[in-house]
This record gives C-alpha cells, sequence and structure tokens, in this order.
C-alpha cells in the first residue's frame, strides 16, 4: 500500500523583513514614538471632549431629522472613531462602549431600526464616563454600564 507524499513548503516570513528585517522590531524607534505620544498626552482630555460633541452633535441631528440613512451614517462615524480613540486619548471604556455602539447600528440593512433608547444610553453612558473619570471596566460602574449595554444589544441583534 502506497502512502501518499506530501511536499513541505516553507513561506518567507514577510512580515519579519518588513518590520526590523532579520534582526527584529527597533525598540529605539518605538520608544521613540511612545515618548511623542506621552508628550501629546496633555492634549486628550480635549480632544477626547470634542469627538463626545460631535457624536452628541449626531445624535441631536438624529433627533431633528430622524433616523435617515444620513443621520445614522454619520453616528455611526462619530461611534466609529470614538471606537478607535478611546484607549488612545486613555480611556478604554470608551473604546468598549462605542464599540458596543457601533455594532447596534452597523448593518446598513438594519441600522434604520435601531431603538433610541439604546443609542441614547450608549451616547449618555460614554459621556459620564468622561464626566465621571470612569476609564476603564475595572470600575464598578463602568463594567455594569458596558455589561448591561452589550447584553441589550445582543438580545437586539438575536431578534
Amino acid at each position: 500500500m502506497n502512502k501518499p507524499t506530501a511536499e513541505v513548503i516553507q513561506v518567507p516570513n514577510m512580515l519579519k523583513l518588513k518590520v526590523g528585517g532579520r534582526g527584529g522590531i527597533d525598540m529605539a524607534a518605538i520608544a521613540k514614538a511612545e515618548a511623542a505620544l506621552k508628550s501629546l498626552s496633555g492634549n486628550f482630555a480635549q480632544w477626547l471632549n470634542d469627538e463626545i460633541t460631535k457624536l452628541e452633535a449626531a445624535r441631536q441631528g438624529v433627533r431633528a431629522d430622524g433616523l435617515n440613512a444620513q443621520t445614522v451614517e454619520t453616528l455611526y462615524l462619530r461611534a466609529h472613531d470614538l471606537k478607535g480613540l478611546g484607549a488612545t486619548y486613555e480611556f478604554p471604556l470608551i473604546t468598549r462602549l462605542a464599540a458596543s455602539l457601533c455594532k447596534l447600528i452597523d448593518d446598513p440593512a438594519t441600522r434604520l431600526q435601531a431603538p433610541m433608547f439604546l443609542v441614547d444610553g450608549h451616547i449618555d453612558a460614554i459621556k459620564a464616563c468622561v464626566r465621571d473619570d470612569i476609564k476603564t471596566d475595572e470600575h464598578p460602574v463602568g463594567r455594569a454600564l458596558a455589561l448591561e449595554l452589550e447584553g441589550r444589544v445582543a438580545e437586539y441583534l438575536a431578534g
């Protein structure tokens, strides 16, 4: 009985080559980037407030014009921005809450039926985190907010 033969093909690790050749990652460059980010951290509070102001304006657009393709897209983009920036601005809980809001209104086919009370709950929770300096879900209130909103979104999306 003949056993099938196999050929093993070694693929070059292109990522390793791109991030620092065979010598690895340039730790000095990473340290320099981290230092640059740290020097900007004094601006984080203002930048975060600017993003939340944009999110609130998007919510007011929904209230004024209803949930339509344009208003919900603006709301989604503002939530998506916060999803990416929350942790950078030292508020990983905002990233988590914004991700939950994005999940709620992610699907263009169903986003126009999203319950406004859940949209409002997410935005109010994000604003409360900044107001009360709740940065992570290690804070009991932060954890409760995240779990409740994520649970409600999961229930809604499940039908």
